[in-house]
């Protein structure tokens, strides 16, 4: 029931920020930064599809997705259409991780340390949770802030 939960939430929250990208007024303005904002809307996007295609996809679900974590803060100007795409991939991917796991599996070490702390996939899966709706926020803000 917990991990039906949790897939139910990353799905929600997810097509939330399929949300977000679209009610940019101008798809440009997804990239717009300003003093003391580092990191646009867009780059935010890439950042949180890129966590959780590694951590959920890559980890746990073995789908062989290759993170490249830099790229996700230095790219500019992805087309929104392909932002879209990309997230409701992600959707797809954690669906289909969620879909092999059970409530005992939870119990379980995640297969990576967090911080040199192992903990376990339920843990894990909550700090990802938190984290997604931590940029998500932040999103809606640039969002608003911007426009």
């Amino acid at each position: 029931m917990l991990v039906q939960n949790l897939s139910n939430f990353f799905e929600r929250d997810l097509n939330k920020l399929v949300e977000e990208i679209h009610q940019y007024k101008d798809e440009y303005d997804i990239w717009k930064t300003t003093p003391g904002i580092n990191n646009s809307g867009g780059n935010l996007c890439l950042h949180l599809i890129g966590n959780l295609n590694h951590f959920i996809g890559a980890v746990l679900g073995n789908t062989g997705y290759i993170r490249h974590r830099d790229d996700e803060f230095s790219l500019k100007n992805v087309l929104r259409d392909d932002l879209i795409l990309n997230i409701k991939n992600c959707i797809l991917i954690i669906k289909s991780t969620f879909d092999k796991l059970s409530d005992a599996d939870l119990e379980k070490n995640f297969p990576l340390e967090k911080h040199g702390e192992v903990v376990s996939i339920q843990h894990m899966l909550l700090h990802l949770f938190g984290h997604l709706n931590y940029h998500l926020g932040q999103i809606n803000y640039h969002r608003r802030m911007i426009g």
